[in-house]
């Protein structure tokens, strides 16, 4: 029942951490000065996000471990 429900979303959410990567990837072309290219700037930006999403996930998991 849960697998169904996330594959239902996941077209949402790839959208939305592609469209938030629009904010995200400049940032990180702009501090970088110049060495990093256009491609490595997305992603690294992907990277972050999602490094952000499974810290909030495990902490989450480690409050309320009955959820899951």
């Amino acid at each position: 029942m849960r697998l169904s429900r996330f594959k239902s979303q996941l077209p949402i959410i790839i959208f939305l951490v592609m469209s938030l990567n629009l904010l995200i990837a400049p940032m990180v072309y702009a501090n970088s000065g110049g060495t990093l290219d256009k491609v490595s700037a997305w992603a690294i930006g992907i990277l972050g996000f999602t490094t952000l999403m499974l810290v909030v996930y495990l902490f989450i998991v480690i409050f309320q471990p009955e959820r899951f």
